[in-house]
């Protein structure tokens, strides 16, 4: 019993001591107040941006200017009038005609150039022909050749005999004209057979004065003779 009122005592006093003591100000603490923390803005994530395929640029074709071409004013001199005598032409004693064989690259040349000669030519294939160069310091209304055809006399006697004769005409000329005559026989072509025994004529008379037609080849067959001289002969009438 004792015991128990003590131990009441002690608490009494106890409670009574715990009143009486004061109580500790509270320190007033300091609140720090919270900076707001600046969150970094997230940077966007760069998207890849679209290709862009160029279109190829078409250059527009601008007008073409026109080239305005001035004429130039040439001066033409007086070609040089043509060297006389003609280099390799002949001239028969007493006589103002001159005339030439051109040789076979001055016939193709010639050939070449004139279409009309080339055609006259081709028959030269199958035929006796010959060809001339002929001109005249004067002028000549018409001309014409006389010529021969000669040949072996036969296939085993290699003697050379006349066939026959052939004239022929041609246009006139002017003064120091220079002309290609064409001498076509009908004889036909064979190993060895020419045309020579030239007589060579300048008419200053009316070409309707002509036996025959201007131009033309008249072949005349004949019984073979001693072949004739080679050498040209000339007429003036």
């Amino acid at each position: 019993m004792l015991a128990i009122i003590v131990a009441v005592a002690m608490i009494a006093s106890a409670s009574t001591a715990f009143s009486a003591t004061t109580k500790p100000t509270p320190k007033p603490t300091l609140k720090t107040t919270a900076k707001a923390t600046t969150k970094p803005t997230p940077k966007p994530s760069a998207k890849p941006s679209p290709k862009v395929t160029k279109k190829p640029t078409v250059k527009k074709s601008s007008p073409k200017k026109k080239t305005v071409y001035k004429r130039k004013v040439v001066k033409v001199s007086p070609s040089p009038s043509p060297k006389w005598p003609p280099s390799g032409f002949k001239i028969p004693v007493n006589s103002d005609i001159y005339y030439r064989i051109p040789t076979g690259d001055e016939l193709l040349g010639e050939l070449s150039a004139a279409a009309t000669l080339s055609e006259q030519f081709k028959v030269c294939a199958k035929l006796a022909c010959g060809v001339v160069k002929i001109a005249s310091i004067t002028s000549c209304t018409w001309w014409d050749i006389m010529s021969t055809v000669s040949g072996p006399l036969s296939a085993t006697d290699s003697t050379i005999v006349p066939y026959g004769t052939l004239t022929t005409t041609a246009k006139g000329t002017n003064p120091k004209q220079i002309i290609t005559v064409l001498l076509v026989s009908t004889e036909p072509l064979k190993p060895k057979v020419y045309v020579g025994g030239l007589v060579i004529s300048c008419h200053h008379t009316p070409a309707t004065s002509s036996p025959q037609k201007i131009p033309s080849n008249v072949y005349t067959a004949n019984t073979p003779v001693p072949t004739p001289s080679d050498s040209a002969t000339t007429n003036t009438n």
